[in-house]
């Protein structure tokens, strides 16, 4: 996979100077089009405007993830799985396989293009009618925000152990049946992870505490409603192709 994922990649482009609400607020009107009406000529048209975003934001080609070989293998798989079916099986599953790819992307480019300082607060914002409510706006924003933050790190961790196993000596045959190298290596990630999860939570304490995260100054603006009109037009005309083909 790439280094990158679910990082943001520092490059100036409009799609960057993006408030993190708008680019929020954008995708979740694709996800919603996408599961309202998954049509070809819907999802046709939301992978040509992620293209058309992703060379407006002048991502680098290693920005992209190289998936491994067999994530392609089981998705070949699961075709020939269909193929008795019939025809229509088929097209279906490569419907579906297109609908969650669509959805993934259109979630790494927000990761991709958005530092992850301003997700908090752009959470607490979006979400600052449901304070009415007594709903944990605030308290939620930075869960979701510290949970990006840390997935990356998690990654890389656990490539750090995978690599550092395989620098042990090697174990004898028995030893070998005794020990599951999966259990190990998710065991010591579960035990960083809640060493980095101590480490991270006394660090937010001594800077004031989760308010902080949340309380950062920021809005949309004429941009941020351009763009957002622009994804409205591209949704209403993905429904008007659809209705007419």
């Amino acid at each position: 996979m790439s280094t990158v994922l679910l990082r943001e990649v520092p490059v100036d482009s409009p799609i960057h100077r993006l408030w993190a609400g708008t680019k929020m607020v954008g995708a979740f009107l694709i996800s919603v089009l996408l599961m309202v009406l998954p049509s070809w000529p819907v999802l046709g048209m939301t992978v040509l405007f992620l293209v058309v975003v992703v060379a407006t934001a002048r991502l680098p080609l290693g920005t992209l993830p190289r998936l491994p070989w067999w994530f392609w293998g089981l998705l070949a798989a699961g075709a020939l799985l269909n193929v008795p079916v019939g025809e229509a099986a088929v097209l279906r599953y490569a419907q579906v396989t297109a609908f969650g790819l669509t959805l993934v992307a259109s979630s790494f480019l927000i990761a991709w293009t958005t530092p992850m300082g301003e997700i908090a607060p752009a959470l607490a914002t979006l979400g600052a009618p449901l304070r009415k409510l007594r709903v944990p706006v605030d308290e939620w924003a930075v869960v979701v925000a510290l949970t990006l933050r840390g997935l990356p790190l998690l990654l890389d961790e656990m490539r750090l152990l995978r690599a550092a196993r395989r620098l042990r000596p090697k174990d004898s045959a028995l030893q070998r049946a005794a020990v599951n190298p999966l259990l190990d290596i998710l065991t010591a990630a579960m035990a960083v992870a809640t060493r980095r999860a101590g480490e991270l939570g006394e660090a937010i304490t001594a800077r004031g505490g989760t308010g902080q995260l949340t309380a950062r100054p920021g809005g949309p603006g004429l941009r941020d409603a351009v763009a957002l009109t622009i994804v409205v037009v591209v949704c209403v005309g993905a429904v008007l192709i659809d209705l007419l083909t």
